[in-house]
């Protein structure tokens, strides 16, 4: 099993896919990160619903962390959302309750939120 793994359940807005793996590259030191996108999937995990999509990015997760050695889950929202509309305030709630579900998968793999700010910077969301 590869061990250079580590995953993102991020948006699928083009503007977050960089950001987002170099961070995790550089703060993890891993080569490669699994990148499961959806619209917005900060709110879809946090109200989860619909069923379809959160079982869809659940079996992506179980491949990263099972076939690909991934030990690590990024939960990640960002301003100006078109999936998720809502202010940083809530979307950082969303983020939290997120990996809360995530978390609840009982996968071997540690769960982080990230939030992208308007800067297209990373920042640790604190849970």
């Amino acid at each position: 099993m590869n061990k250079e793994f580590l995953t993102a359940i991020n948006c699928m807005d083009g503007r977050v896919q960089k950001p987002v793996i170099q961070w995790l590259q550089r703060e993890y030191d891993k080569k490669y990160v699994d990148m499961i996108t959806e619209p917005g999937p900060n709110l879809i995990l946090a109200e989860n619903q619909p069923k379809s999509s959160i079982e869809s990015i659940k079996n992506r997760v179980e491949i990263s962390v099972n076939k690909h050695g991934s030990n690590l889950i990024a939960v990640v929202g960002h301003y100006d959302c078109a999936g998720n509309p809502a202010n940083k305030e809530e979307q950082l709630e969303h983020i939290k309750s997120a990996v809360d579900k995530v978390e609840s998968w009982n996968l071997k793999a540690d769960v982080i939120g990230l939030w992208v700010n308007k800067k297209w910077k990373i920042e640790r969301v604190e849970l």
